[in-house]
């Protein structure tokens, strides 16, 4: 199993563009500025489908489509810049910490949340490592918690 881990520290705009590019290229991709813009909304947004990037870039990139957007994306999470979620409406979702994480999906919002719960996470990491299954080696574990909000 392997858990890769990016942490970006941002101390300006002008840092942040550079970070933004050295990321990108130290990938294997070619920086232009539409990766830029949809890395960008990436880390603003933690979670998103490719509308949501859209929607989010659209003032600064208008002639950004979303299936060039669904196509950066793709290559991004490829590359190991961001982890692929699919979404309980089976609209895919990306997430800008690709460490492996439990995660809350809200059916009232349809929005992506971390969730840090060490307890949980430890069991499940026994679970794997102590626990075979029959022709398979498991590489890792996905675990969205489906919520409701309570009513106030």
């Amino acid at each position: 199993m392997q858990i890769r881990i990016i942490i970006i520290y941002f101390a300006s705009e002008n840092e942040t563009m550079k970070d933004i590019k050295d990321i990108i290229r130290d990938s294997g991709l070619k920086v232009t500025p539409q990766r830029i813009a949809v890395y960008q909304a990436m880390l603003q947004l933690g979670h998103a489908s490719a509308d949501m990037v859209v929607a989010l870039v659209a003032e600064t990139h208008p002639t950004l489509t979303v299936a060039t957007v669904y196509n950066i994306l793709d290559s991004f999470e490829q590359k190991g810049l961001l982890a692929r979620l699919a979404g309980p409406d089976t609209k895919m979702y990306f997430d800008i910490s690709t460490h492996q994480h439990c995660h809350l999906y809200c059916n009232d919002t349809q929005s992506y949340m971390d969730y840090k719960d060490p307890e949980l996470e430890q069991m499940l990491n026994k679970y794997v490592t102590n626990t075979k299954i029959k022709g398979y080696k498991t590489t890792s574990i996905d675990l969205n918690i489906r919520v409701e909000l309570e009513e106030q």
